[in-house]
């Protein structure tokens, strides 16, 4: 059988991978050729193998470290790794993943130069926001419309409560005047998505706090945390800075990043935190069922396609004018 040499192998596109990786009480190292976490056993150690071209995003949680060498590994891959706080949340609320990205100057350019030619405008850069916010609902009608698992939970897309709240939201987003405007009108949206979901599961006493420490909340926590991981690889990957939000401020660190997991949270983490809440599900089983549901709707290719569109639609303008 003839030797497979590593530099026949082509790179799986980063919206095609399939694996984001949760570790805690590990080393991750490299060894013979291969990217590997440690656990310790009682009786022995056992290694795990880490499919880093398959790999898109990385967590290292409590009790984690991480030599020199599998970084290395890591950085040429362009998996992205976050040192974060137990279950994929911070330790604190003030703090944020810390994203360790791949060192490489030979990204695209196109998709910044037509993010930057935009951006400097308030009034297009309040346009790009209101689109990410309508992309936002098509693609909970979307999910919600699709996903047998979500209806047989009672999330149908036609329901009364559901069609009103995703209606009444679209037609804001038209008439919105101010980024400030358009973050209220999110937020109440959101909260009433909360109530939906909490109400289909029997939650009704749920109220949304990040350090309350229910298992809803956790989960909300957790699986926004993996959504952020996701936004995080797609603008690293086509070579957007995070620094250039559109609707999370100019000065908040990352803010581009809570933009572009915003388009999927809704969509599939927040009702998928209540009913495995409901359900009494451990994180494990709660983060399995996240990264299914990713994959199954493409979330991914969602953000890829959404910042690049974004990002050229505004180039071609701006030649154009």
């Amino acid at each position: 059988m003839e030797a497979i040499s590593s530099t026949t192998l082509k790179s799986i596109l980063h919206s095609k991978r399939a694996n984001i990786y949760y570790l805690e009480h590990c080393r991750v190292m490299q060894k013979d050729g291969r990217v590997l976490y440690l656990t310790e056993a009682k009786d022995n150690n056992l290694y795990w193998n880490i499919p880093i071209a398959n790999t898109t995003v990385i967590m290292l949680g409590t009790g984690t470290s991480i030599t020199q060498a599998a970084m290395r590994m890591l950085a040429s891959a362009g998996v992205l790794v976050g040192f974060c706080g137990g279950g994929g949340t911070p330790l604190f609320s003030g703090s944020e993943v810390e994203w360790l990205t791949p060192q490489g100057e030979y990204r695209p350019t196109e998709y910044m130069q037509g993010w930057m030619s935009f951006w400097f405008d308030e009034q297009k850069r309040l346009q790009v926001a209101k689109q990410f916010q309508l992309a936002r609902v098509e693609f909970i009608r979307s999910v919600w419309g699709k996903d047998k698992d979500l209806q047989t939970e009672g999330f149908y897309i036609d329901g009364r409560d559901i069609e009103s709240t995703l209606n009444n939201f679209a037609k804001k987003i038209i008439s919105m005047r101010s980024v400030g405007e358009l973050l209220l009108a999110e937020a109440t949206t959101t909260k009433a998505l909360y109530k939906i979901a909490a109400t289909r599961c029997k939650n009704n006493e749920f109220v949304r706090n990040p350090e309350q420490g229910d298992l809803a909340n956790n989960f909300l926590n957790h699986g926004n945390y993996l959504a952020y991981g996701l936004a995080a690889t797609s603008l690293w990957v086509l070579g957007v800075s995070h620094s250039f939000a559109v609707m999370h401020g100019k000065t908040r660190r990352g803010a581009l990043v809570f933009d572009i997991a915003d388009l999927v949270k809704d969509a599939i983490v927040l009702p998928w935190a209540f009913v495995c809440a409901n359900e009494k599900m451990t994180e494990q089983e709660f983060r399995q069922q996240i990264l299914q549901k990713f994959t199954e709707h493409k979330a991914l290719d969602f953000m890829f396609n959404q910042v690049k569109q974004k990002s050229l639609q505004c180039f071609v303008l701006d030649l154009e004018s």
